[in-house]
């Protein structure tokens, strides 16, 4: 019921992932990152807390994404059931799917990137999307949405998918970049796409009425001079 692809841009140090599910709303759920420390996908069966735990682990104890991901699912009862993975701010790679992820189940790590399905139409629909990253250029979205459209050209998922989500960290600790389709009856991930498409142009100008108001651009809204 989920596939997603979480990575890292080598240039810039962003991290992010895009993900989609037959699920509502899997961006409120499944897909966690934090500037300067990590991205990760937690999925199948979702428990949103290891989102964060894995974090944490990588944040506080100063470990690599292996090494987070084993502290955290290690002492976890239904670990099992979980399909995480995760990139750490150094690229560096992990993965877990356990044993009773949800019918055809695949995971794959590339250069700095990690993809990962379950329910699949094939092993091939993961497989297809680390050379769609890697081969990708433009903006971590760019190369992060043109493995979701792989995939959904490899077949996606044994069913209709309904939600996505694309969740970008850059410098600040905020997310540089959150959008999500919460529900659509069909291609939520074109959908995802037009939607990053449309806030490309103003991404860095939220940057800036951030950090510096006086020199924020006005988009001719009310209120907004």
């Amino acid at each position: 019921m989920t596939f997603s692809i979480v990575g890292r841009c080598e240039e810039t140090g962003q991290l992010g992932i895009a993900i989609s599910s037959s699920s509502i709303a899997v961006g409120a759920r499944c897909p966690w990152v934090r500037a300067g420390v990590g991205v990760v996908a937690t999925q199948n069966v979702t428990l949103p807390a290891l989102g964060p735990q894995i974090l944490d682990a990588l944040e506080g104890a100063q470990i690599d994404a292996s090494a987070a991901l084993e502290r955290t699912l290690g002492a976890h009862e239904w670990r099992e059931y979980r399909q995480v993975t995760v990139v750490d701010a150094q690229g560096r790679t992990a993965f877990f799917s356990g044993k009773q992820a949800l019918g055809t189940y695949h995971a794959v790590a590339g250069a700095q990137c990690v993809a990962a399905g379950n329910m699949l139409a094939g092993v091939h629909v993961i497989e297809a999307m680390i050379p769609a990253f890697e081969n990708a250029s433009g903006h971590l979205a760019d190369r992060l949405l043109a493995a979701m459209h792989a995939a959904i050209a490899a077949g996606g998922e044994a069913g209709p998918v309904h939600s996505a989500a694309l969740k970008i960290a850059g410098e600040q600790s905020w997310p540089l970049v959150d959008l999500r389709v919460d529900w659509a009856d069909d291609d939520p991930i074109g959908k995802l796409d037009a939607l990053w498409r449309a806030y490309e142009p103003q991404m860095r100008d939220y940057v800036t009425r951030a950090l510096n108001p006086t020199a924020a651009p006005s988009y001719g809204v009310p209120g907004d001079e």
